[in-house]
């Protein structure tokens, strides 16, 4: 059964997208089976796996409104080598059209329930900001993935952040744990970005990620080809961050390989 990560931020700009992608394809890399699901209206992560946010019969919001069933929303994002769930401005309408909904926190946990078998991780992209799309991917998650800039502004965010996740679990998901920190756009010649890392350290310890992701213009120029890094550049600096995170998180959960899944 697939564990469910959430990759959020509350802070935009901190390579959440990013992560999400690039994570996705360095797992799938590895022979896991894996669900990418774009939970962000902006579609930037449907748009970087190579699909065409716009041009897909479903998509995240028929999955949440139940006008679709989570299989038959499932495109495989080709060369990336991991399936998607697409997403774009529709999501804003689910989360209008849900407001009065009973039970509208857990639309994304029962739909992704179907089929949860068929995939080693399923990774969500969730939309810089706490709203219903947020809740209900952490709703559906078993840990959350948070990926942050080593600055000064970036503790704070990390602290209202951790707050959420707090109150998440007293509310909707009590088995909703830490699946990590990452720290992105690393440069460890910046005195202020080793300062904050080593905080993070000693605050988080084991559930700060080893693996670092550089400043990388591969990283920023892969989505404009509607590629991973890792197949747009293997050899580059971020391509190789990523594989080593993804080494790093399977090591950790321990989740093995197998054929790769056929989408329905």
């Amino acid at each position: 059964m697939a564990r469910i990560v959430a990759v959020t931020n509350q802070k935009g700009g901190v390579g959440k997208t990013t992560t999400c992608v690039n994570l996705a394809a360095s797992l799938a890399a590895t022979r896991r089976n894996v669900l990418l699901v774009d939970m962000d209206p902006q579609g930037n992560a449907t748009m970087g796996s190579g699909i065409d946010k716009n041009a897909q019969a479903h998509n995240g919001y028929d999955l949440l409104t139940r006008k679709a069933e989570a299989a038959t929303v499932v495109v495989p994002a080709g060369e990336a080598g991991f399936d998607l769930i697409p997403g774009n401005g529709d999501l804003t309408a689910a989360e209008v059209e849900l407001m009065n909904e009973i039970g509208r926190e857990h639309r994304l946990r029962l739909a992704l329930k179907t089929i949860r078998e068929r995939y080693d991780f399923i990774l969500i992209d969730c939309p810089p900001s706490l709203n219903l799309l947020t809740v209900n991917a952490l709703a559906a998650a078993d840990s959350v993935l948070i990926p942050m800039q080593c600055e000064y502004y970036a503790l704070e965010g990390l602290a209202a952040l951790m707050n959420t996740i707090e109150q998440i679990q007293e509310t909707v998901n009590p088995a909703l744990e830490l699946e990590g920190i990452l720290r992105t756009m690393y440069d460890p010649r910046n005195s202020l970005t080793l300062d904050v890392s080593g905080q993070l350290k000693e605050f988080f310890g084991d559930k700060v990620y080893s693996a670092v992701i550089p400043r990388n213009v591969r990283l920023a120029e892969a989505p404009s080809y509607g590629l991973p890094a890792l197949k747009y550049d293997r050899q580059s600096k971020g391509a190789l961050a990523y594989l080593a995170l993804a080494g790093e998180i399977v090591r950790k959960t321990g989740i093995g390989k197998r054929s790769r899944a056929v989408t329905a």
